[in-house]
């Protein structure tokens, strides 16, 4: 079972990825500075050169719009172009893909539920301890939801009430991304409702028994 909300690496996994270039650091670095300078400047270039790709990724998604850049610049070609170059589907296996798909107001209840437990049990003292013990303050892991509002906390960006408000609803913009993105995804079955609610359970067990 692969069980998650990555869509990117469902993808990956079922039809291959293309060899695309190795990493450039001297284009990277160009675009990190471009970017330093003007914000969202480079989803707009993005948007001109690969157009597929902007629509795909985030304004916010630095790290991903860098890269959709670095393959069009040292390929020449699109991302979309090169997916169909050379990859490897997952072969001898029959997958059967199944979205849940509860109530939104339900699914939002239980994101600022669970960004409330996580500030609760420590998130900002635990950003803390990262940073004691040598983390830097641009890792990558302080990309992320919570932590980056954590680390706001603690710059005197956000206070505390604010960082929270702002790692709800920037999860719940998250989540949004996530249906749509899978809403594109061919043959998903699509259950209403949560995981562990039985009648959920029963529907997932039946589609499996259909299949095999």
């Amino acid at each position: 079972m692969v069980v998650g909300g990555t869509g990117f690496y469902l993808r990956a996994l079922l039809e291959g990825l293309f060899p695309g270039p190795v990493r450039d650091p001297a284009i990277r670095a160009r675009l990190e500075r471009h970017e330093e300078k003007r914000r969202g400047s480079l989803h707009r270039i993005l948007s001109r050169l690969d157009p597929v790709a902007a629509s795909r990724i985030h304004s916010n998604d630095k790290n991903k719009i860098i890269r959709a850049l670095e393959v069009r610049l040292v390929e020449g070609k699109t991302m979309s172009e090169l997916f169909d170059r050379g990859r490897e589907r997952l072969e001898d296996f029959r997958p059967i893909k199944i979205g849940l798909n509860p109530p939104r107001p339900l699914l939002y209840q239980r994101i600022d539920a669970r960004a409330s437990r996580i500030f609760e049990q420590g998130l900002v003292d635990e950003v803390r301890g990262l940073l004691a013990a040598g983390v830097r303050r641009d890792s990558k892991p302080f990309e992320s939801l919570g932590y980056k509002q954590a680390l706001d906390v603690i710059e005197g960006r956000l206070t505390r009430e604010q960082a929270l408000a702002a790692t709800q609803l920037e999860t719940r913009r998250y989540a949004k991304r996530q249906l749509t993105w899978f809403r594109k995804e061919h043959g998903v079955h699509w259950l209403s409702g949560f995981g562990q609610e039985p009648a959920v359970g029963q529907k997932a067990l039946a589609l499996l028994a259909d299949k095999f």
